[in-house]
């Protein structure tokens, strides 16, 4: 079998703890004048002030938009580029979680490229370069420092919408584990899980037949050797670092080793892509105004379940990663059960019913979620209407039985 494999990434990855003292350094040899993109709570920190600072000294220019928003409205990208577009900054700082670093995403795109941010939904709608992007994580969970994608909320049309293109890339991902130690449980836990499904879907995406077009063409190319090695350094980590992360925050082994979960699963769904957890999430956050990363992991081992009779080898590869023990038909159905209780220690919602979705939203929820092609695409086991349903509503009434094959 031919081997192929494809990475897009950063031209520059800087990790480990107190390397947010590069920040200035970064900036300069990128631009003169920065625009800072963050949130009020972010802002008010003194860490915040202190890398500003940096960039400052580093001889830069700098303003700071805090006004970004979670789910990332659109007028919130409105205001932000109406405010510092006569600033004209030629590098921009996303610092924060991952609204925060797709705001810089966004802010660059419609700086440099204008018209309606609707005209980029969807992939490889963005026609050229962009102001270099600095992406500093705050939390241990996007991956959005080194992917090609940002993740916006229309309010008009009531969804969240993915914009996907290599163009959205950051030139450079500032990594310092520091950055998560202030992070609650409640969100070490909801951006520990995102990680883990980003990279359990990256790991099963749907493996496309080779062709010398394939990463030229498509933004998202599914299961390949290279993304592969990524994904499985982050469910090694996830499961080594997440439960002690979330009972301690001032475990930084535990920090630590969750930052790099991120950063690995990020560098595998940015080229794998992600699949069905993450198409039914985008109707159900809508609904419900949860978090993203919570969303997806609930979901995740309805998905597992239904995607399991064609994912028994993959299944059975990340059972053994994290030291599960049979032959892969008995580790297929075990490393589901092991996530579904990873999910549960960390009081992550059983069912879409508790996370607040109404009982007469389920079918629409999976005819909405059927409309995201790119990540329906990308699911290993084919999805069509009558599938999409069978999901939600196993993952509504919480039976997992439904779906096994």
């Amino acid at each position: 079998m031919t081997m192929f494999g494809t990475l897009r990434l950063p031209a520059s990855v800087v990790f480990g703890r107190g390397q947010r003292a590069a920040l200035g350094m970064m900036a300069a040899r990128l631009g003169r004048r920065a625009l800072i993109c963050t949130d009020a709570r972010l802002a008010a920190e003194p860490d915040f002030g202190a890398m500003v600072g940096t960039v400052e000294k580093a001889g830069l220019s700098v303003q700071v938009f805090d006004g970004t928003e979670g789910d990332l409205p659109i007028t919130c990208i409105t205001r932000c580029v109406a405010e510092h577009a006569g600033f004209a900054p030629d590098v921009v700082i996303g610092l924060g979680g991952g609204s925060c670093m797709d705001m810089a995403k966004t802010a660059a795109l419609m700086l440099r490229h204008g018209g309606s941010i609707a005209d980029y939904y969807g992939e490889n709608k963005i026609p050229g370069p962009l102001p270099p992007v600095i992406a500093v994580p705050t939390t241990a969970g996007t991956g959005s420092e080194v992917t090609p994608v940002a993740v916006v909320g229309d309010v008009a049309r009531n969804l969240k919408i993915g914009i996907s293109s290599p163009y959205l890339i950051p030139a450079a991902a500032l990594c310092d584990p520091d950055l998560t130690a202030s992070c609650p449980p409640t969100l070490t836990a909801a951006s520990g899980v995102d990680a883990l499904t980003h990279a359990v879907e990256a790991f099963t995406a749907l493996p496309r037949p080779f062709a010398a077009e394939l990463a030229v063409n498509n933004v998202f190319v599914g299961k390949n050797i290279l993304s592969d090695q990524f994904a499985l350094t982050a469910i090694a980590n996830i499961w080594r670092f997440l439960k002690r992360a979330y009972a301690d925050g001032a475990d930084m082994e535990a920090r630590e080793g969750m930052a790099l979960a991120a950063l690995s699963a990020g560098c595998a769904f940015g080229t794998a892509g992600t699949a069905a957890a993450h198409a039914i999430q985008y109707p159900v956050g809508n609904e419900t105004h949860t978090p993203h990363g919570v969303g997806v992991a609930l979901l995740l081992p309805y998905v597992m379940e239904f995607n399991r009779p064609n994912c028994v080898g993959s299944f059975a590869q990340i059972a053994r990663t994290i030291g599960l023990c049979g032959s892969d038909e008995q580790l297929s159905h075990a490393v589901i059960d092991s996530v579904a209780e990873l999910l549960k220690s960390l009081g992550i919602p059983g069912n879409l019913r508790e996370l607040g979705l109404a009982e007469d939203r389920q079918d629409w929820t999976a005819e909405s979620a059927i409309g995201a092609a790119r990540l329906v695409n990308n699911n290993p086991r084919k999805l069509d209407l009558d599938a999409m349903r069978a999901i939600t509503r196993a993952a509504y009434r919480g039976d997992r039985a439904a779906l096994r094959a």
